[in-house]
């Protein structure tokens, strides 16, 4: 058996710019269990998943009580590390975002993702507020003694479409990185961001290693390796998928 603390060091080795470690999200102990028999080499949850397979809308609308009973169910569920989508921290200050890392923690995390926007309304956070909540999360880790990944999530490429993306934005991408970095950040995550060239350039500038999320458009697998991209997460892929393939086969067997 390995200790959180083994775990929380496996999981900083396997971000690896080149070979970038996959992450196929889970939003249960059942789905965790799938993903870890099909050879995972770690778990994630993702928000919108875990909430829409509660019956709650995405954007801290779960209770933080539940979301933290069905991480630690996901823990018991396998000897991998288990990283948690906290979204923006379930706190309006940053003490507040200390205290549900430190929760998450004590449920057998070894990662979370955090991310600058405000839940209710998707608009990006100051980014020195943001690193002030990001701090608050790395000291409440070193309280612990866990190497915690902290995910910083920048919503940056959420603001517009995906055709109005630019390098303007990769340079703000980038402005956050340096300041989530030097708050005590592990990892840059960039969802929405699928352009070739602009994953190129967010790699090359980023002081920390770079997530992307899988979905229509973005380059394949071969193609973000040879970009250098360290983390390749599905989000709400893996749920969409699974609960379409429920509701195909349950109107075939009512047919």
């Amino acid at each position: 058996m390995t200790t959180q603390y083994d775990r929380a060091v496996r999981f900083h080795a396997l971000h690896q710019p080149g070979d970038p470690l996959v992450l196929f999200n889970v939003w249960d102990a059942g789905s965790a269990k799938a993903v870890a028999a099909a050879g995972a080499a770690a778990l994630a949850t993702g928000s919108w998943s875990v909430a829409a397979a509660n019956g709650f809308d995405d954007g801290e609308r779960m209770p933080l009580v539940l979301a933290l009973d069905n991480l630690r169910r996901i823990v018991a569920a396998s000897s991998l590390p288990v990283t948690v989508d906290l979204e923006s921290g379930y706190g309006e200050t940053p003490e507040q975002v200390a205290a549900t890392v430190s929760a998450a923690l004590d449920a057998g995390a070894i990662g979370c993702n955090l991310e600058d926007s405000f839940p209710e309304s998707g608009a990006l956070r100051d980014a020195a507020d943001q690193a002030q909540r990001l701090a608050q999360a790395r000291k409440a880790a070193d309280t612990a003694g866990i190497a915690l990944f902290i995910n910083a999530r920048s919503d940056v490429f959420f603001q517009k479409p995906g055709e109005a993306h630019d390098e303007g934005m990769v340079d703000e991408a980038l402005d956050r990185a340096r300041a989530y970095a030097a708050a005590g950040a592990s990892g840059l995550f960039l969802p929405g961001l699928s352009d070739e060239r602009l994953i190129a350039r967010a790699v090359q500038g980023s002081p920390l290693p770079v997530n992307v999320m899988a979905m229509p458009g973005t380059p394949p697998m071969a193609r973000l390796r040879e970009l250098g991209v360290a983390r390749v997460s599905h989000g709400p892929g893996p749920y969409r998928g699974a609960m379409q393939w429920l509701q195909d086969a349950a109107r075939d067997a009512m047919a």
